[in-house]
């Protein structure tokens, strides 16, 4: 273990344990289910607050337009919280991004809505890994910042949007317009496991919505005459099953149409969600599901409308974004932290912010486990130990390291 230089030192000092729980457990206790607008438009205000203590400018932007299919295929607008964007030093020569969420999966009725202390060091809460917990990380590593001689030397972003749960539709043009000319970037999702280990490469992920219109037909007396649009997004399944592999896993999620038993249907709603591993992955299924839909609607004289797409571009780690992983390494051997990472099929925000060519670390959160479900737990010794590296990590590049 490196041992800490007195600069260093001088760096994590104010980094205060007690107020990073206190802002985590409050922010814990507000609702933000990604449809409870209510409770994102007070959490986005509390955060508005907290993040004032940076010197710069903090607004609350509007979601952009996002739309989706009904069970009977027709398109909607669908309904979102705004984003809090804060822009500090915004001429500085070198700047970086930080970035986080203030959603949560669980809806306004869900009955997973209270913290309770599991042991001495170990809090289960909504949200307190993915991820209030990690938001109280990068306010107080650039609280420390602020107070270091390095503050002056860098520029940096904060984005916190409300719709990561869901895909960052409505953030994704965010999201690409704050990475642009960024040096690196952080983002503080939790810990890919709870001994801290990051997420390194990540796959893709693509939703989408097939909405198939047929003819109906009486189911005895004609059924000749009709053009069955289950039957022909049960083909579609069985064809997405043959187009998938390796390197781009395929799940058919639901079918939805139909009435009467003894009416032909003449609608259908196929789902199915993607997992491209690399770019080329993606493309190739594109150009295969194009071919899938043109068949099906000869083969069966029924109509496919396309909705979706992929959403979170794969992760792959060039040079650079391998330069930022080995200075985090590198900073936790200093703090006497072991700092590895593992490729995962999960993504994030971190996805979006790799498309536009900056290199980022997306797992800078606390440590924690059992996210998305009701013994969703954070390891409250891993707020100080996160925002000290995070913290480090900053001074680093704020002092001129290269990647």
């Amino acid at each position: 273990m490196k041992q800490l230089d007195a600069q260093s030192e001088a760096l994590i000092a104010p980094i205060d344990q007690a107020a990073m729980l206190a802002d985590a457990q409050a922010w814990s206790a507000i609702n933000t289910g990604t449809a409870n607008l209510d409770g994102l438009a007070r959490m986005a205000a509390t955060l508005a607050d907290a993040f004032s203590a940076l010197p710069g400018d903090v607004e609350l932007v509007d979601p952009a337009p996002v739309s989706a299919i009904a069970a009977d295929g027709t398109e909607f607008e669908k309904p979102h919280g705004q984003h809090l964007v804060a822009r500090i030093r915004p001429d500085a020569e070198r700047r970086l991004l930080f970035t986080g969420h203030m959603d949560t999966v669980f809806p306004k009725d869900h009955s997973f809505q209270e913290q309770s202390w599991i042991d001495d060091d170990t809090l289960n809460g909504p949200g307190l890994a993915d991820m209030k917990g990690g938001i109280a990380v990068f306010l107080h590593a650039l609280k420390a910042i602020e107070q270091s001689d390095a503050a002056g030397k860098i520029g940096y972003d904060v984005l916190i949007n409300s719709d990561e749960e869901t895909g960052s539709l409505a953030s994704a043009p965010l999201i690409e317009q704050m990475a642009q000319g960024k040096y690196a970037a952080l983002t503080y999702e939790p810990s890919a496991l709870p001994d801290g280990t990051l997420a390194h490469a990540r796959g893709g992920s693509g939703n989408y919505s097939l909405t198939i219109t047929g003819k109906s037909a009486h189911a005895g007396r004609n059924p000749q005459d009709g053009r069955n649009a289950i039957v022909a997004a049960a083909a579609i399944v069985l064809g997405l099953k043959q187009l998938q592999s390796e390197e781009c896993p395929i799940n058919p999620a639901k079918i939805e149409g139909g009435a009467a038993n003894n009416v032909v249907p003449d609608h259908a709603v196929l789902r199915f969600n993607i997992r491209p591993k690399s770019p080329d992955a993606a493309s190739q299924f594109e150009a295969a599901l194009a071919s899938l839909i043109g068949d099906t609607q000869q083969a069966h004289e029924v109509s496919v409308h396309r909705h979706g797409g992929i959403s979170r571009p794969p992760k792959p780690v060039d040079r650079k974004a391998q330069r930022l992983f080995d200075l985090v390494r590198d900073c936790g051997a200093s703090l006497g932290q072991t700092i590895g990472w593992q490729s995962t099929g999960g993504v994030c925000d971190g996805n979006n912010i790799a498309s536009c060519g900056v290199p980022v670390v997306d797992t800078m959160g606390v440590r924690g486990g059992a996210i998305h479900s009701p013994d969703e737990y954070m390891i409250v010794s891993s707020l100080r130990e996160r925002a000290a590296l995070s913290a480090l990590v900053i001074h680093r590049l704020a002092s001129g390291e290269e990647l």
